[in-house]
């Protein structure tokens, strides 16, 4: 089993009478990918934070890379990566001077150059921060971030804004860092993503964990089937002739909370061929990630 790189024991974070996170333990281990999800407030923020050595806990302990984030920052920063959602770069930075000078900052050998054309932004390097896409500036800051050579990055939403292609690139670099032995810890709201990158997600809500396992443990159990068809679809006569709940998840779709057999898919198939109603997008099997984050949140089905 890999090393444990983050180690966070009973974290208490508090603002004023606020109860932000409320005694999370967790673990990120070297060559692995950790996904911190959690709706807005969860308290996933201020526990990275207090990893990060940024702001200070209330009780609790938590090592990185074997050194107190809170005591030792200095010596943690030299070894640590950290990915901002907002860079806080000046408008007019030019893209290579920025890495340039963190390269430079940092001193772990890392070449500018080689660091800007691997976040693909080879042809932007004259460009400031002000003239790149939402997109660009999210390379350019895992860029800033790589500099470091890190032994452990944090990467606070990665792939926001980030157009089909940059998202396939952000992927491959990240798993290039686990291969390397970096201890990924990925904070992101987009939960396709992380069931696509993390080794193992963990579900912060209301200030505790609800939730910590590889995805496919977390998933586990809960095998259903989706499909769409028309909104008329009379949930209560198919639920009786299936003997099964039916539940109306969204505009057009519905789930039915059972492992898929032929059996069931025929019988399914057989009441909407009757009842005249389309089928599309069949899916049977394991519930997606985002799916195990509605449930385990207590917020139903997830937007509307």
């Amino acid at each position: 089993m890999a090393e444990a790189a983050v180690e966070v024991h009973e974290l208490v974070v508090r603002y004023g009478d606020l109860l932000a996170v409320a005694g999370i333990s967790f673990s990120a281990r070297a060559g692995e990918v950790t996904a911190i999800l959690g709706p807005n407030g969860a308290g996933k923020t201020s526990t990275i934070e207090v990893c990060e050595g940024f702001r200070e806990a209330s009780s609790g302990t938590v090592k990185v890379l074997g050194l107190r984030p809170d005591r030792e920052q200095p010596k943690l920063a030299a070894r640590m990566g950290v990915m901002l959602q907002d860079g806080g770069c000046s408008p007019s930075a030019r893209v290579g001077d920025t890495v340039a000078l963190y390269c430079a900052l940092y001193g772990r050998g890392v070449r500018p150059d080689e660091l800007i054309d691997l976040v693909g932004l080879g042809e932007r390097r004259r460009s400031t921060w002000r003239r790149l896409s939402g997109g660009e500036r999210q390379r350019l800051n895992l860029a800033l971030a790589l500099a470091a050579r890190p032994e452990v990055a944090f990467l606070d939403e990665p792939t926001s804004g980030v157009d089909v292609t940059g998202r396939a690139l952000i992927r491959q670099i990240v798993r290039d860092l686990t291969t390397q032995g970096c201890a990924v810890v990925l904070a992101t709201h987009e939960l396709d993503e992380a069931d696509r990158m993390a080794d193992r997600a963990v579900i912060i809500d209301r200030g505790v964990v609800v939730a910590d396992g590889t995805p496919a443990e977390l998933r586990s159990g809960h095998d259903e089937i989706r499909f769409r068809s028309d909104e008329t679809l009379d949930v209560p006569s198919l639920a009786s002739h299936l003997h099964l709940a039916v539940d109306h998840v969204a505009p057009g779709e519905f789930r039915i909370a059972a492992a898929s057999t032929p059996e069931l898919v025929n019988a399914l198939t057989g009441w909407l061929s009757a009842n005249q109603l389309p089928l599309d997008d069949l899916r049977a099997g394991a519930q997606r990630l985002e799916d195990v984050f509605w449930r385990l949140t207590g917020r139903g089905d997830g937007p509307r």
